[in-house]
């Protein structure tokens, strides 16, 4: 296994066409060939059968009455288009669906529609990159049907990879919220905290947005010090995770506190309700499922992915 192998999301190669987008033409005659497949999304989760991401022709009963066209997210190995669609309620749909249940639609046999985030860490990479692309820009899609410019209502162009306003011109285009997450160090010793939302026992390693006009490294001792009231002294950056929840880049680094003396943890009640200096012995109990206070981020995560190599001595 590769340093970044365990990071999901973002490793499939896809080829995602988008030398075509613009080209109308070139994008019917694509999705017009033998082998097209369209992933439905429902309330943003995925068709899954038997542990795969499940397409569907173009002309499915399913797409009938759907709010939206679909977007083209690229070609499969073979050179087929793969789009995405989001698709509407249909009768007898449950109204609040179980996290942990795949929710099954009548005309479609076993497939069910399942929660992303509990399924990441079970998807080969070029599975987890679809869905990871088709939930991002399929939300983004129904968060901006209207031009904030004008008000005015938007429709989909670019193959899904833009929306214009007919009103006043103006196109809008997918947003990706910069994110950064840090593994913050003190000699042999690690940050945790645990977000007031959160089970209890479930911590994380720190993470905030990064705000207009601002430098990773920046952020990344703005966020610590408003958190926890610690001053990070080297950041260097590690890897990045899309995070498709709802749509994110995720960008990982290590922060360094310098000094002899740990410095105390002043949460911040509103954003941390616990934080811990976590040392390498405990951070490897944790891992191994030992400690009964802290339980280790979900497989797949970069936030698992800093804590892991850093326990293992190959964060470089």
């Amino acid at each position: 296994m590769g340093p970044l192998d365990d990071i999901i999301f973002g490793g499939g190669g896809l080829d995602r066409a988008a030398e075509i987008r613009g080209d109308s033409r070139a994008v019917a005659a694509l999705v017009a060939q033998p082998g097209t497949r369209v992933l439905p999304l429902w309330r943003g989760r995925v068709l899954l059968e038997e542990g795969r991401l499940t397409g569907l022709p173009p002309d499915h009963a399913l797409f009938d009455g759907a709010p939206e066209a679909a977007v083209l997210l690229g070609r499969d190995s073979a050179g087929a288009a793969i789009l995405a669609r989001p698709i509407a309620d249909w009768p007898g749909a449950p109204e609040a669906a179980d996290p942990a249940e795949a929710v099954v639609h009548p005309c479609l046999g076993q497939a069910g529609f399942a929660e992303l985030r509990g399924t990441m860490a079970t998807l080969d990479p070029r599975d987890a990159e679809l869905a990871a692309m088709a939930r991002a820009v399929l939300n983004w899609h129904d968060s901006h049907r209207f031009c904030a410019r004008c008000g005015g209502p938007s429709v989909l162009a670019q193959a899904g990879w833009r929306r214009d306003c007919p009103a006043c011109g103006t196109p809008h285009f997918p947003r990706t919220d910069p994110v950064v997450i840090m593994l913050v160090t003190h000699g042999d010793a690690v940050l945790l905290g645990r977000a007031p939302a959160w089970p209890e026992a479930m911590h994380s390693v720190l993470a905030g947005f990064v705000e207009p006009g601002e430098t990773v490294e920046a952020a990344v001792r703005r966020e610590v010090l408003e958190e926890v009231g610690v001053t990070v002294g080297s950041v260097r950056y590690v890897a990045s995770q899309p995070w498709p929840f709802p749509a994110s880049l995720m960008i990982g680094c290590q922060g360094e506190v310098s000094g002899s003396e740990r410095p105390v943890l002043r949460p911040d009640p509103v954003e941390i309700a616990a934080a811990h200096w976590v040392s390498r012995q405990r951070l490897a109990r944790i891992f191994a499922g030992e400690d009964a206070q802290i339980r280790a981020p979900l497989k797949g995560s970069i936030a698992r992915h800093l804590m892991w190599n850093w326990l293992a001595g190959r964060l470089d």
